[in-house]
């Protein structure tokens, strides 16, 4: 059962724009906290943002601060990553992932997230 469902990736040149969506038709427990990873090959998977569903509170990796924003719908059904001032060591796939035990002291650390989607690659070209 497909529990997330990213979209959005593609391929811009630099310093272009992206926004990711991601939906979670396959899970139907609360979320406390949605986030936003991504991996390149022979490489770790990287925490990129994330936000907590109760109270919109945010974080973000160093890297992406200033760039990047997560964001939640009204519905709470939608969750969005705009990527803006895209640079070519942006290019990776992303991830969507959901916290649903809400024991994630860490909004960084992988180990919290419980679902994780198929993703979608991103490619900035200098």
């Amino acid at each position: 059962q497909v529990r997330l469902v990213e979209s959005g990736g593609g391929s811009v040149p630099a310093g272009g724009s992206l926004r990711l969506s991601c939906t979670t038709p396959g899970i139907d427990r609360t979320i406390y906290r949605l986030g936003w990873f991504r991996q390149v090959p022979e490489k770790q998977r990287e925490a990129v943002a994330a936000i907590d569903t109760d109270d919109g509170r945010t974080y973000y990796a160093d890297s992406v601060k200033g760039r990047f924003t997560i964001s939640q719908d009204n519905a709470k059904t939608v969750l969005s990553l705009q990527m803006d001032s895209l640079k070519p060591e942006d290019t990776a796939m992303y991830y969507c992932a959901a916290d649903v035990n809400g024991y994630g002291q860490t909004w960084h650390e992988r180990v919290w997230y419980n679902y994780w989607g198929q993703g979608t690659q991103v490619t900035v070209s200098s």
